[in-house]
């Protein structure tokens, strides 16, 4: 059966971007940048994300490309007969699969919160009002799962279209419609009164903040930052990159991707700040900035029915993005292993990830006395550090050390295909960077997120 792929190289870019582009962009990175010094901050981070983050996410598609395969076989096409590279794909296939069993009840809560303002279901209530919706939201595991189900039949309906038909146009459109967003939200929250505080607060290099945490954790953040915004190592980016022709080199493909990532992270920050510092909400973090406080920032703005609206129709793109490329990927993973067509691969697998998600769902309920991180934890948190500090760094070794070792496909094979194309040439003086550097930071990365859990006070 013939491959499909991609039409263009824009779409490729894009179809890539809204893989990478996902829910951290928009409150984690926003609240770390002001947390940990502003534009100093967002240097750091840049710097990273070019070290850390380049390298990997060029090994990944080059390994895609050359396959012409999903990570379910792109290993045992390219490895030394008798190597034993191509186990990783079971690392790969969880990793995506594991990701969804969350991922997708989140995604949710971005499709309850966009019917919910649509409806004017926040209009009059305060702060308090606002974070009992969310509250009575995680209690209610109907509302939770048919929310999460009908992300998945959304999303996998996508996927059932086809690449070109499906994929392709749906995320373009997507894409499109979700960086126009953001850029009129943005417009609007830096031209609210005293806005220029949250500016401020953003975007002010504040060298300050660096010595008053630490340098070691800023840089430890930045570094983090980069290397998990990208999901690198289980092979999601891989797959689009089985998808595209040999017309470009895949260096400068992968700079375009990290370009949008970080661009859609950085105006995620000039809409949020702007607005919290223009009606005196503190940022906060974590869910409770998306679904407390921006809610009653909204509820405060003139207009703020439609701006709400919009902002989580922007989330919702954000998510669903996402959640299209890795339900491609587990879709192509399984037409490669199992030789079956993609519709019925679908079928199937629309059951098994609902079936598998509902876990997260019961987590903040009915099983909410399972805690499996220690107390005040949930299911989510175990599958998310499984996937965030398990599969991404490791599998980011298996693609790094692949690419680079003799005893895998190696350097020439790899700089063959990430330099066939026309366009930016990946740097020839940083294969003993890659080979023996970049693997220890991302170790060390991997350690100290242990650290980081296991160790505290």
């Amino acid at each position: 059966m013939e491959r499909e792929s991609f039409s263009s190289r824009v779409s490729f870019i894009l179809i890539s971007a809204g893989c990478a582009i996902g829910l951290g962009n928009v409150w984690r990175f926003p609240f770390i940048t002001g947390q940990y010094g502003g534009a100093s901050f967002v240097l750091i981070y840049l710097c990273f994300l070019l070290l850390l983050g380049l390298p990997i996410m060029v090994a990944e598609f080059a390994v895609g490309r050359a396959s012409v395969r999903s990570a379910a076989k792109s290993f045992d096409v390219l490895e030394p007969r008798g190597s034993k590279w191509h186990w990783y794909k079971y690392g790969a296939i969880a990793g995506n699969v594991i990701l969804m069993m969350f991922y997708t009840t989140v995604s949710g809560w971005m499709l309850y919160y966009f019917y919910k303002m649509a409806m004017g279901g926040f209009v009059g209530l305060d702060a308090k009002g606002v974070g009992q919706i969310f509250g009575a939201l995680l209690s209610d595991p109907y509302t939770m799962a048919l929310n999460m189900i009908t992300i998945v039949l959304l999303c996998f309906g996508v996927c059932y279209l086809g690449v070109k038909d499906g994929v392709e146009r749906i995320t373009k459109t997507m894409m499109t419609c979700l960086l126009l967003l953001m850029l009129v939200l943005a417009v609007n929250s830096i031209m609210l009164p005293n806005s220029s505080e949250g500016l401020k607060y953003y975007l002010y290099p504040d060298f300050n903040k660096i010595v008053e945490h630490g340098v070691r954790e800023v840089v430890f953040a930045a570094m983090g930052q980069a290397f998990f915004t990208l999901s690198l190592g289980i092979g999601s980016l891989a797959i689009f990159g089985s998808y595209i022709g040999k017309e470009q080199r895949l260096t400068g493909e992968a700079m375009w991707i990290m370009g949008l990532d970080t661009f859609v992270a950085i105006i995620s920050g000039l809409i949020i700040f702007p607005a919290c510092f223009s009606f005196g909400v503190n940022p906060g973090s974590g869910p409770n900035l998306l679904f407390v406080t921006l809610p009653n920032v909204f509820n405060a703005m003139s207009g703020g029915r439609i701006w709400g609206t919009l902002f989580f129709l922007f989330m919702l793109f954000a998510a669903m993005s996402t959640v299209i490329a890795v339900f491609e990927n587990i879709t192509s993973c399984i037409c490669d292993l199992t030789g079956w067509g993609r519709k019925k691969v679908i079928r199937y697998s629309i059951v098994g990830i609902i079936l598998l998600s509902m876990p997260c769902v019961l987590g903040f309920n009915v099983w909410s006395h399972i805690q499996p991180m220690g107390k005040g934890s949930c299911i989510l948190d175990l599958e998310d550090f499984i996937v965030s500090n398990n599969l991404l760094p490791l599998g980011s070794l298996v693609y790094l050390s692949f690419c680079t070792s003799r005893y895998g496909w190696g350097w020439d094979n790899f700089i063959r295909e990430a330099d066939t194309g026309e366009g930016v040439a990946f740097p020839k003086w940083i294969r003993f960077y890659a080979t023996y550097i970049l693997p220890l930071i991302v170790l060390y990365i991997f350690v100290n997120g242990y650290i980081a859990i296991f160790c505290k006070g």
